[in-house]
């Protein structure tokens, strides 16, 4: 007869004990008793292994000691029982302390205890280190926003030809306008103001055009905000007609745009629409080799749960809807089956990644949105990228682009002369004589340097050369204006070198970069560039530029 073998029978617990042994047994977790004060009044293995305290190390002290010191000077352990009281619960995550000093990222979670009667017996606290797991989600970040970026710098490559042949006829216009200048004056004509504002024209229209390139192509993190797609495309229109003129045909494609009014705004990262709605225009014209019409296109859309069977996850409601329509090729069934699959792609190589639709896919999915296309050969393509409506109730104004210091209105003439000392640092010798001349034609002394080396070389021989000079004497120069991309030693970094010997020291940089060009810049003062500083993007005019010396001069 075959031997059975019976389990042995489950041996009835106590609820208390079987609860201890449970909680004493969990060792991926740190999981202990305070009592009111948040003392500690119990430890298991997942606490000890996690933290490193034996049980009679750390029963008795204060929960507070595993927070970081500058969490403890903030109250924040405080704050994290009164706010279990006041709601029920805690939660949050942050660094934490062990017993050798090491920091591990931690999620926490803190409950309030209370008997039969309601009485406060103290809190349960429990732990996770999820340190790896952060690692992880900033190593996709990093990569989401490298690709994002990539994508960003794909289409900037694009628009060369385009913005080329823009800059082309500016250039064109100004050297023309110049040239009609010298030969009327060479002739003793004075009639040359159309001229001079024709010049001013196509100066004023290059500047614009740079800057929003600069402003496009900068790197940013990705940072949700309510956002109207109307004002997006209408912000973008100049880069996405210069993106046509990228082909031969280029000249042969109409833009065209029709946008719903009025549409819901949506929660999304405006530099990642910026950048879908611009490579989805490139995509237009490159499947269009003979021609033809994009059209961008908003519209406001409802979605109710069957509506959306072919798109799994996505909550029905109400969506924005930004579409780029063109009258292109169209695409094949197989090949509109894999247009989101990462590289795929049907151009050439060397003309694209095949990111683009696989990044929007991404973007649309993180954003509570999706994607849909309609194409068909013959008949053209037609991208709809939907994101969810913003319901939020507090209008939030829209994000600007963070922008030069705006430029005091010029100042009526006053009759008397500048004074003061001004040293000028610019590395191109035009620009540089052109600064020197404005300065030393509206009665300033003016010092000139072409690199920052220079420069600091220029305010020591100023410093040793005035009279009084010694401990707390103040600047050797009134002003330092300087262009932001010096060689070597740049602008943000001679303004630093010079404000550690001299910190009165008043400084304008002028700048054709975009304005993150100094986002790692110390301070937070006037134009967040830090005391006595301002800044001025070129091109600036002769006036804008007068005014802010003498308004910087004046200003004490």
């Amino acid at each position: 007869m075959k031997d059975e073998r019976v389990a042995p029978a489950w041996e009835p617990i106590s609820g208390e004990r079987q609860f201890r042994l449970l909680v004493q047994s969990v060792v991926d977790y740190a999981i202990f008793m305070l009592d009111p004060t948040g003392v500690i009044r119990s430890w298991n293995a997942g606490a000890a292994r996690m933290k490193g305290y034996a049980a009679d190390e750390i029963i008795g002290q204060h929960f507070s000691s595993f927070y970081t010191p500058e969490d403890r000077a903030a109250g924040v352990p405080q704050r994290a029982l009164a706010t279990a009281l006041s709601e029920g619960k805690f939660e949050a995550e942050g660094w934490r302390l062990r017993k050798d000093g090491t920091r591990f990222w931690a999620s926490v979670v803190i409950d309030p205890i209370r008997d039969e009667t309601g009485t406060l017996r103290g809190f349960a606290k429990v732990t996770r280190d999820i340190t790896e797991r952060r690692k992880a989600q900033q190593a996709l970040d990093e990569a989401r926003e490298a690709l994002a970026q990539a994508q960003k710098m794909e289409a900037v490559g694009q628009l060369t030809g385009g913005v080329a042949h823009d800059f082309n006829n500016l250039l064109q216009a100004i050297s023309s306008s110049l040239e009609l200048i010298e030969q009327r004056l060479a002739a003793g004509r004075t009639d040359i103001a159309p001229f001079a504002a024709t010049a001013r024209a196509a100066v004023d229209r290059a500047a614009t055009l740079t800057r929003r390139l600069l402003a496009f192509a900068r790197r940013q993190p990705l940072k949700p905000e309510r956002t109207d797609l109307n004002m997006l495309v209408v912000g973008l229109w100049d880069l996405l007609g210069r993106s046509l003129l990228g082909r031969s045909a280029g000249e042969e494609i109409r833009l065209e745009r029709r946008l719903a009014e009025p549409l819901w705004p949506v929660h999304a990262d405006v530099n990642q629409i910026e950048s879908a709605l611009l490579n989805l225009v490139i995509n237009a014209r490159d499947a269009m080799p003979d021609g033809g019409s994009v059209t961008v296109e908003t519209a406001n859309a409802v979605f109710a749960p069957g509506d959306l069977v072919n798109d799994p996850g996505v909550e029905p409601g109400e969506y924005a809807v930004l579409t780029v329509r063109d009258s292109g090729t169209g695409m094949p069934p197989d090949v509109l089956a894999r247009v989101f699959e990462p590289f795929f792609t049907t151009k050439p190589i060397g003309q694209g990644t095949g990111l683009g639709l696989s990044q929007l896919y991404g973007f649309a999915r993180q954003s509570g949105g999706f994607v849909r296309i309609d194409s068909a050969v013959g008949r053209g393509t037609a991208v709809h990228l939907h994101l969810p409506r913003d319901h939020a109730a507090a209008e939030q104004a829209a994000a600007a682009p963070a922008s030069a210091a705006p430029a005091p209105a010029p100042a009526p003439p006053t009759g008397r002369a500048g004074r003061g000392t001004v040293l000028v640092v610019e590395d191109e010798e035009l620009v540089r004589m052109l600064l020197v001349e404005v300065l030393e034609g509206n009665g300033y002394t003016v010092l000139e340097a072409a690199d920052g080396t220079t420069a600091l070389a220029r305010l020591s021989e100023a410093a040793a050369g005035r009279e009084g000079a010694g401990e707390g004497a103040g600047p050797p120069v009134d002003l330092l204006v300087t262009d932001v991309g010096l060689p070597g030693l740049n602008g943000r970094q001679l303004a630093e070198a010079a404000k550690a010997h001299y910190p009165d020291l008043k400084v304008l940089f002028l700048t054709g970069y975009a304005f993150q060009a100094l986002d790692d810049r110390p301070g937070d003062g006037e134009d967040g560039l830090g005391r006595n500083m301002r800044l001025l993007a070129k091109p600036v005019a002769v006036d804008a530029f007068r005014a802010m010396v003498r308004s910087m001069l004046s200003d004490g």
